[in-house]
């Protein structure tokens, strides 16, 4: 007999799965849009695109389920996880593999394993569309290898464990798109300002001329030592920053975080130790000294 699945949820992540999956009738499935009977219709035509079972509640999806993915929103994540606590099976795995910070995760963990079943923290670590079932996932806790055999069982071609401790994978998720997502913001800030200012074409040859491929870690070496060494001269020149940001009206939120963080750093006076942890420990050294 072919092992089957529940999915909580059937948005983008989840409809991309089964239908690459192939899973049809092996996956049950319980999206919240069909309790409305605005959206029913159409999260319903969706199931049947995908050939998967609808239930009609969250319990009756759960209900035996061997296996469980939670693709809700994130602020739904925790909802999602006490519903499926009251009528998940013993022993079942509920991969929640929302993006969520890691408090977020270790609540929903204490409901899941409470009601007998071993939750798994799951980080999607990239859009799931192109790469649907080979999007890289990460897994922690304590059942995350049995998880992650489940997982490759149902055709997820890069699955990684990463620790036993919930949190741990949804942590190195949260704390990359502090740079990812942050890139994004910045760029919106920089090219909003610079077609103000009628200088876009060359602000971008500027930036090309000055980027040099190197590792991250090398990278964020360098930016600090930049920053320990000259923060408090560059916060007085990122607010020369925000008042032409300001004055052009293009918004400033996230130049205004740049001021904070380099005068906090070089208020910190502290000369530069060679190497990325010691740069790390000695700005954690300070704080802690400082508090």
């Amino acid at each position: 007999m072919e092992s089957s699945l529940t999915l909580i949820g059937f948005g983008e992540a989840g409809s991309t799965f089964a239908i690459a999956g192939g899973w049809g009738s092996r996956a049950r499935v319980h999206d919240r849009l069909t309790d409305d009977e605005t959206t029913r219709g159409d999260k319903l035509d969706d199931y049947a695109r995908a050939m998967v079972l609808g239930c009609d509640s969250t319990a009756d999806a759960v209900s035996g389920a061997p296996l469980i993915l939670s693709l809700v929103t994130a602020d739904q994540a925790l909802a999602a996880a006490w519903s499926a606590a009251a009528a998940i099976a013993p022993g079942a795995l509920y991969c929640d593999m929302n993006s969520v910070a890691p408090e977020t995760k270790r609540a929903a963990a204490a409901a899941i394993d409470a009601a007998g079943g071993r939750y798994v923290d799951v980080a999607v670590m990239a859009p799931v569309d192109p790469a649907r079932l080979d999007v890289p996932l990460l897994l922690s806790g304590p059942a995350a290898g049995d998880a992650a055999a489940a997982l490759r069982d149902f055709g997820f071609g890069n699955v990684r464990v990463t620790g036993d401790a919930v949190g741990r994978a949804s942590s190195i998720k949260m704390i990359r798109s502090v740079m990812v997502k942050g890139l994004e913001a910045l760029t919106a800030e920089c090219v909003l300002a610079a077609e103000a200012a009628g200088v876009t074409d060359e602000v971008l040859a500027s930036l090309d001329a000055s980027e040099k491929a190197s590792a991250w870690g090398n990278r964020a070496n360098y930016n600090l030592d930049r920053m320990m060494r000259h923060g408090l001269r560059r916060a007085a020149e990122m607010e020369e920053v925000v008042k032409t940001l300001d004055a052009l009206g293009t918004g400033s939120a996230m130049t205004r975080g740049t001021v904070e963080r380099q005068r906090a750093i070089g208020d910190a006076r502290i000369a530069p130790p060679a190497g990325l942890a010691a740069k790390i420990a000695a700005l954690n050294d300070n704080k802690a000294n400082a508090a």
